[in-house]
């Protein structure tokens, strides 16, 4: 039986948050990323949406045995979506690949009730970063609608459960594409997170 795949585009892109192997970079045309908050988080994330004016890299990693209990539960906000021929990889033969996507009409708006957390922001960022490098970090960036979203400061008390410490460099690289992009950042979280 061949493995399966999943296209990370988020927190995913980072090897160091997750144990699958058999990762490697690929590119999803007709795809972008789009902040977004359900009421199954406290706070907003990551998803992708459709749009053919767009492409969006990431990385495919084999999900062994088609066992997809353990990573549904770790994006149990999101759908399942097998988007196996519009993913573009260098793996042959081409495996099945599914994105995880929140369906149209079950999202928000990231609002400063549900913000971003930069902890979350911080491992993606570094996940682009060794994947594609400073150029890949930029397109991550160009890529991902939504920055009018607040991002709420947590790296001195991170709540993104999956948190890893970035060198000074890493956190400047995050620090200055945010001030470009104007992105308001608050140090006080809303009640209950």
């Amino acid at each position: 039986m061949q493995d399966v795949f999943f296209f990370g585009y988020g927190s995913l892109v980072n090897r160091d948050t997750h144990t699958y192997g058999r990762a490697h970079p690929a590119r999803l045309p007709g795809w972008r990323r789009t902040w977004r908050h359900t009421p199954l988080r406290p706070v907003a994330f990551l998803t992708v949406e459709p749009d053919s004016s767009s492409s969006i890299e990431g990385l495919i990693a084999a999900v062994p045995g088609a066992d997809w209990a353990a990573l549904d539960l770790r994006e149990a906000a999101y759908t399942r979506q097998p988007v196996c021929d519009h993913v573009d990889h260098l793996l042959s033969p081409r495996p099945a690949v599914s994105v995880y996507t929140i369906p149209a009409g079950r999202y928000s708006a990231p609002s400063r009730q549900h913000p971003v957390l930069l902890s979350y922001l911080d491992v993606v960022v570094q996940g682009y970063l060794r994947e594609f490098g400073a150029e890949g970090v930029a397109r991550f960036f160009a890529t991902t609608d939504g920055w009018d979203a607040p991002v709420l400061d947590d790296r001195a008390a991170p709540i993104y459960p999956r948190h890893l410490r970035l060198a000074p460099s890493e956190r400047a690289l995050v620090d200055d594409a945010l001030a470009r992009l104007g992105v308001t950042i608050t140090t006080t979280p809303p009640p209950g997170l």
